[in-house]
């Protein structure tokens, strides 16, 4: 058994080996082949600023398979008025000393004076040691017309739902701008529609948003209609603007109608009377006020224990919006139901819209009873008298 585990062993270091040869081939791939000294560069060492302006420039030190040497840094060419500070790591430095097949980011921070000439002006900054003397030229150029500009993208312009509905729309900012800006957010929407922007995964309301000198912020754009809004296309205005720069975009809103229903007595009478253990008939009218016909409308009702309620139809199949129909509520109270007043509640619901009202039942006792309570009465009164009558003569 042991040996077959050395054997196994064996045989996946023989496979292992090939693996370790080229993790280490790729990793040697990794830095660049025939290159060796001290660099110092920059991705854009051409830049255009406006007077009264503070930017930055990134830089980078690289030493390619040379040993460490601590450089002296220094700008030369700075007009006067200007600032120009080289950083590292957020302070201002004077050296630096990147590591062999590494390298060290530094900053040149440009402060420009507002009353600068318009025009070109080139700067170098130095990097210099025992053995090495860096230099790189950086050109600035002036321009009073370098405006800020914005794009405004959405994702989904056309939305559908009902009036219920809330309809958000997601925007993507974008600053094209050389400089970093406040960007402020408004839309213009339909009389009482009710409009609000967010942050794409949020719920934080916002009137601003920051965006870095060529980046995009994805935001949200919340439109409530009001439960009025009829069915229709309805057009909405997103707007962002910085400094002079502003961008627009169209969104479109299609709602579709929507049926509400309102239940109540004939002529807004929600009262009835009934007797103990017989049916009586109570007019129930159905309103839809919504936008949209309601249909298979499904009629309900609860009452006191022992009761019985019916409809007749028990179902409407459809109602026009501002139309209405009337249905008989069939109200059956127990026949032991003592007089007095009970409430019953009535209810109509299509397509998730549902509404109800309660209606007044007033009990009388049935008139049978009455009539037995009287002859029972007088039974009692005729046994009483035949009985004075017989006594009294003795």
């Amino acid at each position: 058994m042991r040996y077959g585990f050395i054997a196994a062993f064996a045989a996946a270091a023989v496979l292992l080996a090939p693996i370790a040869k080229l993790t280490a081939s790729a990793k040697a791939d990794d830095t660049p082949k025939d290159i060796k000294g001290l660099y110092l560069v920059s991705d854009y060492p051409a830049v255009t600023l406006r007077p009264g302006e503070t930017s930055t420039v990134n830089l980078r030190l690289q030493n390619y398979d040379m040993a460490p040497e601590r450089l002296a840094l220094s700008i030369s060419g700075v007009p006067t008025g200007w600032t120009a500070t080289l950083l590292g790591g957020g302070q201002p430095v004077a050296a630096a000393m990147p590591a062999s097949n590494s390298s060290v980011s530094l900053s040149l921070r440009l402060d420009v004076p507002k009353n600068a000439p318009a025009g070109t002006q080139t700067l170098t900054v130095a990097a210099t040691g025992t053995t090495s003397n860096l230099q790189l030229p950086i050109a600035v150029t002036l321009a009073n017309d370098l405006p800020a500009k914005l794009t405004l993208t959405p994702q989904l312009p056309d939305l559908r739902g009902t009036s219920k509905s809330s309809f958000e729309y997601q925007l993507g900012i974008k600053n094209d701008s050389g400089k970093k800006l406040t960007v402020s957010l408004s839309a213009q929407a339909p009389q009482n529609f009710d409009t609000t922007f967010t942050e794409q995964y949020g719920t934080q309301e916002l009137n601003a948003v920051p965006i870095d000198a060529g980046q995009t912020k994805d935001v949200k754009l919340k439109v409530t209609p009001p439960n009025t809004a009829g069915a229709g296309d309805y057009k909405i205005t997103a707007r962002v603007a910085a400094e002079d720069a502003a961008a627009t975009t169209d969104l479109e809103m299609t709602i579709t109608g929507q049926p509400r229903l309102d239940v109540s007595g004939r002529e807004g009478l929600v009262s009835t009377r009934a007797s103990a253990g017989k049916e009586a008939s109570v007019p129930v009218v159905i309103t839809n006020t919504g936008t949209a016909p309601a249909d298979d409308i499904q009629l309900s009702g609860s009452a006191p224990s022992g009761w019985k309620i019916s409809f007749d139809p028990k179902t409407v199949e459809r109602i026009a919006p501002n139309d209405n129909k009337e249905v008989q509520a069939l109200i059956t109270p127990t026949e032991k139901a003592i007089a007095g007043d009970y409430v019953t509640t009535i209810r109509a619901s299509a397509r998730g819209e549902s509404a109800s009202t309660n209606f007044r039942v007033t009990v009388t006792t049935s008139t049978m009873w009455g009539i037995a309570g009287v002859g029972i009465i007088g039974v009692a009164l005729l046994v009483m008298v035949g009985a004075v009558a017989r006594f009294g003569r003795r």
